[in-house]
């Protein structure tokens, strides 16, 4: 039997080594978490490239919506071949159309360019306003993975949502459940759902930074530091569910 995958995802060089040492099987690479994670740096994807597990990247080119325009998509193709020449395993992408249902046009072209790497649909399905249906338009697309919350802040009130997309995806794709996903609520999630992936931040409050670099804008107030730790903790829980031990 596999053992399910977890995912952790960080935003710079410190958050890859502890997700590794902490025992993650796969990396969502990305900036500006405190914004929903963008398009990692060129550097940051190189470093990545050299990580003894799976890496897939963020392809999103502003925060906000995922309501793309021409110029966004032109970026997108750009930063699949960045992500590609990189020598990543995936990618990571969505996009909406302003009712909330996936662009499944964009989302074709996209991963035209994306062929032969790992796809993850990212939480733009948390916007659809039917579950079954997005899931659906995930397989036809090529997606191996959808990550959702179930639509809901927190993947615990979502958990119902979860397991219906599980039920539908019935194996074509894996459902891996993400936000708010830690130690407690991961062992509350995996009693209800039979879930193959998990994906967490695993992060705590940044150090903060100097005052002379906060009062000049050069820091966040919602950034974070990835745990080892608490990716350990993470890991423990998701084999102890799989196991059955207590």
């Amino acid at each position: 039997m596999a053992m399910m995958l977890l995912e952790v995802c960080v935003d710079d060089a410190a958050g890859l080594a502890s997700a590794i040492v902490g025992g993650a099987d796969r990396i969502e690479l990305c900036s500006a978490l405190e914004l929903g994670g963008l398009t990692p740096t060129p550097g940051l994807m190189a470093l990545a490239a050299r990580a003894p597990i799976t890496v897939r990247a963020m392809v999103r080119p502003r925060p906000g919506d995922f309501v793309f325009g021409a110029a966004d998509v032109e970026a997108m193709l750009g930063d699949i071949a960045a992500i590609r020449a990189a020598g990543l395993s995936g990618v990571v992408l969505g996009a909406s159309l302003p009712d909330g249902r996936l662009d499944t046009e964009t989302l074709h072209i996209l991963m035209r360019a994306a062929t032969g790497l790992g796809a993850t649909l990212h939480r733009a399905v948390d916007l659809v306003p039917e579950m079954a249906e997005a899931i659906e338009q995930a397989v036809g697309l090529g997606f191996d993975t959808v990550l959702t919350s179930g639509g809901a802040s927190n993947v615990i009130d979502g958990a119902e949502t979860i397991a219906l997309a599980h039920r539908i995806a019935d194996g074509r794709l894996t459902i891996m459940a993400g936000t708010g996903v830690n130690e407690s609520s991961a062992a509350q999630l995996l009693v209800r759902v039979k879930l193959d992936a998990l994906h967490g931040s695993c992060s705590e409050p940044a150090p903060v930074a100097s005052a002379a670099a906060s009062r000049l804008g050069f820091d966040s107030p919602g950034r974070r530091s990835t745990s080892a730790a608490k990716v350990a903790a993470l890991k423990a829980v998701m084999v102890r569910s799989q196991t059955g031990r207590r």
